[in-house]
């Protein structure tokens, strides 16, 4: 499972969606900021901060918690 965390610079959702993840315990997972890319900003834009496994294509929109994000996991294995 490879996990992308979709985010904005200074975006506080962002830095909860941060909290939530560090408290999960989720394993590694790379962040993407979408502020200077066109194409992230249209498709991300009004929805960061947003999860993606990028192997499943699925995503996880805010707001979620610890037991969102574990049984969203669940459902991707």
């Amino acid at each position: 499972m490879t996990l992308i965390l979709y985010q904005r610079d200074d975006c506080h959702l962002c830095d909860l969606a941060l909290e939530v993840l560090a408290v999960a315990r989720l394993p590694d997972f790379d962040s993407v900021f979408i502020d200077d890319d066109p194409a992230l900003e249209q498709r991300y834009g009004a929805r960061v901060p947003v999860l993606r496994d990028n192997d499943s294509g699925q995503e996880l929109d805010w707001p979620f918690d610890a037991a969102a994000l574990a049984a969203w996991r669940q459902r991707q294995r």
